[in-house]
């Protein structure tokens, strides 16, 4: 994959602008994932606490497949509330780094009025290339 920096671009933090995938990769496409555990409880904790939950999701879902973290090449995040999204921006990055190290995929936040999912916080989705 080559990951796009345009000449002259400030550099993205947290994310990248764009990839290009080979041909003959697989695609996966990987549903929303909320804050919940095995039993579809959201787990408590809040926004950051729901968020490490939802990213493992991801994750879990990605090695399901037999793919690792830098194989993501999007992530798209729903949120409710984007203060709460800001004031914890720090926290969710250490968070998010810990889960996913130094790869930083192509990445979107949408602010939205709720969650399908009574108490989530958020939602994440994503596309892999395996």
């Amino acid at each position: 994959m080559r990951w796009l920096q345009p000449k002259g671009w400030k550099r993205p933090k947290g994310y990248s602008n764009g990839v290009v995938v080979p041909a003959g990769g697989r695609l996966l496409v990987l549903a929303g994932q909320v804050g919940w555990d095995e039993k579809e409880q959201i787990v408590p904790g809040g926004f950051v606490a729901q968020f490490e939950r939802a990213l493992g999701n991801v994750l879990a879902i990605l090695d399901e497949a037999g793919g690792k973290p830098e194989q993501l090449v999007h992530l798209r995040l729903y949120i409710t509330d984007r203060q709460a999204y800001l004031d914890q921006l720090r926290q969710v990055g250490e968070v998010y780094r810990g889960l996913m190290g130094r790869h930083f995929p192509c990445m979107t936040a949408v602010v939205v009025a709720a969650l399908v999912e009574d108490g989530a916080l958020l939602e994440l989705e994503g596309l892999a290339v395996l």
